[in-house]
């Protein structure tokens, strides 16, 4: 008999993190600073390599995070999903604290105030110990927005969105149809059509989400526009 995974997807600003522990990587969600906003951090079970997504506020809260992953707060990278400034308020602090590698969608770096050491590109590949996360360039709601792919094999597909997808729609592309068709037309061509229904789905705000439960919603996006 299973185990159940007592992962919640609902965590709250000045909250504890939540855990989902798996045979070989642990993520952990964590809600900060004033606009909620979600940062992950990913630890290798194996090498107990670290992997934080979007350093957003509150520094000393994600300094704690790291060392809920590490004893001795091991940080290897720090991914940014797009240049919005509520996705990496605290990454100088926290990459001066831990000395990670910044990491970011290339298009986006000229709008993050904090170098970028590794631009990121559609197809490109990040590590975290022994696992590899895809990078799926997801345009629109930035030009260098960026999704972060895990597969897990036996536990599944975990997908980090950033602002691009959430439960009830993509990103806010501010009323500009062009960036509209953009992001929509990347969402279904590089996630929907190639990833299955119980891909497990991360956005940078706000509760998860399953491909399997946006799918059928899809037209009616594309209807409304937005």
């Amino acid at each position: 008999m299973s185990t159940p995974d007592p992962y919640t997807p609902h965590v709250e600003v000045g909250g504890p993190a939540a855990l989902r522990i798996m045979p070989t990587m642990i993520i952990r969600k964590a809600a900060v600073g004033p606009m909620d906003n979600n940062a992950y951090l990913l630890t290798c079970r194996v090498s107990g390599a670290q992997l934080l997504i979007d350093a957003a506020a509150d520094a000393p809260r994600l300094l704690q995070l790291v060392r809920e992953g590490s004893p001795v707060s091991r940080l290897d990278t720090i991914v940014t999903t797009h240049q919005h400034q509520d996705h990496w308020g605290a990454l100088a602090p926290v990459e001066s604290a831990t000395g990670a590698v910044t990491a970011a969608g290339a298009a986006d770096v000229p709008g993050i105030a904090v170098p970028t050491a590794e631009p990121l590109r559609h197809g490109d590949t990040l590590r975290v110990g022994v696992h590899d996360l895809e990078v799926i360039g997801l345009r629109g709601h930035t030009p260098g927005s960026i999704a972060l792919l895990w597969r897990g094999g036996g536990d599944g597909d975990h997908l980090f969105t950033g602002d691009s997808l959430f439960p009830g729609g993509v990103g806010a592309t501010q009323s500009d149809p062009r960036r509209f068709e953009q992001l929509l037309s990347d969402v279904r061509e590089r996630i929907f059509d190639v990833l299955g229904d119980a891909t497990w789905v991360y956005p940078g705000h706000g509760d998860d989400t399953t491909l399997g439960a946006e799918r059928p919603h899809l037209d009616e996006w594309a209807e409304r526009g937005w």
